[in-house]
């Protein structure tokens, strides 16, 4: 084996590492992202609800100013 041999052979086994600890960190930051992901549709889910209850809430408040309005005469 010669001398660039051996250079190419450590090029070689340095890349695939350095290729090894890269694919490590984007699957921890893929891994960050999907918790990051799902932390925002849970949070969207619970405003989703509380909306929902706002609006029933707002319905039926405006139902019994309705029927006041109906019973007022002057």
């Amino acid at each position: 084996m010669n001398k660039f041999q051996a250079t190419l052979a450590v090029v070689a086994l340095g890349s695939s590492v350095l290729v090894g600890c890269a694919n490590t960190a984007l699957e921890a930051k893929l891994d960050a992202i999907a918790a990051d992901v799902d932390a925002l549709k849970a949070q969207q889910s619970k405003l989703a609800n509380d909306v929902n209850f706002v609006k029933q809430d707002a319905a039926r408040a405006n139902e019994r100013l309705d029927n006041l309005a109906r019973r007022y005469k002057k």
